[in-house]
């Protein structure tokens, strides 16, 4: 028995990570752009950078900046005796993401708008650090959440144990509370610490007068000038995000008289919670998904009817001038809660079952009313592993606030993440014009409608490279290199949704597809870009090795470096793709 142990030990293979050469389209470019040439001047990677990639407002001296870096990047060197670069300093410069990154960091949409002229990165249950039931509430979610860029924060308020003061806790749950004061000292802290642009904190109030007195001045104190409180109590349009920068907004119902029993957010069923378990690990597909719908009211008990009665109890005044963006809907139904007046601006609350039987029954009615006023959409309530659901809806019907657990993960919040690398990351973007149009007979756009081919993006998928940096030569394989595969697709609406893939290349960490896909858009301004690598796996699971999802209109034409995040949407040091993007108008 020692002795075959031994011989297996001899017979270990080893494996040599080597690395791949420039594609066959990279060496094309190359010789192409230096007559054939060993070198690229710095002029000649200008003209490619204008020609190939769109940089069209780069100058030459901004190209000799570039050569600059990816020599110090790639030889270490501070001074040079040459300013060129050869093939493998030109394939390594696109390799880079640091250098050619897909998409551009800076904020370049017009941000004088109205507030309800844009998507806004939301939270929802912003406090929990895990599941719907049972996890710790925290500041620290709501930390890691405004570092990534997060814009609206969200916390339920409730009494104490001994009713003097105000903790944060998912209420009738077994969560740990946090004090209400330790959440808005993070919130002040960490506010602008990825953006300039406002934080709204909404608030599920469950406060007697009393209280509520305590948050005012809580809230007053702790952020000082920085709160946006709105001279008039009833606003006939949001501000913008520019006019709003570093201020903190206030967003919650107008203080009214206690009400001490509220029904739950949603009520669940067993074959619901059946549905909505999570047995893949990186969560369940979105274009296997089926609408999850309901019977049972439509709209959230946290804008239920503002009512007439007040209290009256002195300092609830101040309490009500704080808040800017008032939620609540008027008495009736859907139809009535959608109703857009003229003189005030609200915003409404839908789960993400409502908002899936509105958008059939009052399609065009909502979006009528987002064009105007905020609406939230939030996950329904039997989604206690902190699970998200399908943002595109929200999306095509010009919701602002569609509401995720950051604590989660799936492809649902990496498609969120995706759609907020938008507008240089600052948690604001500007909705597409078609969904704010308004014709000469009222009429706006109707996402049932059967829309033509707008564009097609070509994506060709080169290479892959970074892997046996980031993971343990046996992660994916105990006894060979990794068999990896790259899993292309579009998430949109309805018609421009579909996913391909590349062939698997096998026993190879640094894997060279070749491969180009077509995919045809009715709607770009709302498609993103889906990206995942696999590990094929013969016997068991494919392993994952990496995602990303990039805005489709924010895509730079040409060949860029891609890097991928882990399942928690956390990037991975050194793991990427080396792609090209080719717009085609149909």
């Amino acid at each position: 028995m020692a002795g075959s142990y031994r011989m297996c030990v001899c017979f270990t293979r080893k494996f040599k990570v080597t690395e791949a050469g420039p594609p066959p389209d990279v060496k094309e470019a190359f010789f192409k752009y230096t007559d054939g040439g060993t070198h690229m001047s710095a002029e000649q990677l200008w003209r490619f950078l204008v020609e190939v990639q769109g940089d069209g407002g780069l100058s030459i001296a901004d190209a000799e900046k570039i050569v600059e870096q990816v020599l110090q990047k790639m030889h270490h060197i501070a001074k040079f005796t040459r300013h060129t670069l050869t093939l493998d300093d030109f394939h390594r410069y696109l390799f880079s993401a640091d250098l050619n990154p897909p998409i551009r960091d800076q904020v370049h949409q017009d941000m004088t708008k109205p507030l309800s002229h844009y998507f806004i990165y939301t939270g929802h249950n912003s406090y929990l650090t895990g599941n719907q039931l049972s996890s710790d509430c925290s500041d620290v979610p709501i930390m890691k959440a405004l570092k990534r860029g997060v814009r609206v924060i969200e916390l339920d308020i409730w009494p104490n144990s001994t009713k003097d003061n105000v903790d944060v806790l998912h209420g009738r749950t077994l969560t740990a509370p946090v004090e209400l004061i330790r959440c808005l000292k993070c919130i002040k802290e960490y506010a602008f610490s990825s953006s300039p642009y406002p934080v709204v904190i909404t608030l599920e109030d469950h406060l007697t007068p009393d209280l509520q007195v305590k948050v005012a001045q809580m809230i007053t104190e702790t952020f000082g000038d920085m709160l946006y409180c709105p001279e008039c109590e009833c606003l006939e349009e949001l501000p913008s995000p520019e006019e709003l920068k570093y201020r903190i907004i206030i967003s919650t119902k107008p203080p009214k008289e206690y009400l001490k029993a509220e029904s739950g957010k949603d009520k669940g069923n067993k074959s619901q919670r059946e549905k909505d378990s999570d047995d893949d690990t990186w969560g369940k597909e979105p274009l296997d998904l089926v609408s999850d719908q309901e019977d049972g009211d439509v709209i959230d008990t946290d804008t239920s009817e503002d009512s007439d009665n007040e209290s009256q109890q002195p300092g609830v005044s101040a309490y009500k001038r704080l808040i800017a963006i008032h939620a609540g809907k008027p008495r009736g139904g859907l139809k009535e809660a959608l109703k857009v007046d003229p003189n005030k601006v609200r915003r409404l609350s839908l789960s993400e079952q409502a908002l899936e039987k509105a958008s059939e029954n009052h399609g065009t009615d909502v979006i009528r009313f987002t064009q105007k006023n905020v609406l939230r959409v939030y996950p329904k309530g039997t989604r206690f592993n902190s699970s998200n659901y399908k943002p595109l809806i929200g999306w095509t019907h010009g919701a602002q606030m569609v509401a995720f657990n950051m604590q989660g993960y799936g492809r649902f919040l990496w498609l969120m993440n995706g759609m907020f690398r938008s507008n240089g990351g600052c948690g604001f973007v500007k909705k597409p014009d078609f969904l704010m149009k308004v014709g000469p007979h009222g009429e706006v756009f109707n996402p049932k409608s059967k829309l033509p081919v707008k564009k097609s993006l070509k994506v060709k998928v080169y290479m892959g490279d970074g892997w046996h940096l980031d993971f343990k030569s046996t992660h994916f394989d105990l006894y060979s290199p990794p068999d990896f595969y790259t899993r292309v697709g579009i998430a949109g609406v309805p018609g421009d949704v579909i996913m391909k893939k590349t062939k698997i290349k096998e026993d190879n960490w640094t894997p060279v597809w070749d491969e180009e896909f077509t995919f045809q858009l009715t709607v770009p301004e709302l498609a993103l870009l889906r990206i995942e690598v696999h590990e094929y796996d013969m016997s068991e699971k494919d392993d994952f090795a990496g995602q990303t999802c990039l805005p489709v209109s924010e895509l730079i034409p040409g060949i860029h470096a891609v890097p991928l995040f882990d399942r928690k949407g956390e990037k991975l040091n050194s793991s990427r793709l080396l792609m090209r993007f080719e717009f085609v108008q149909d």
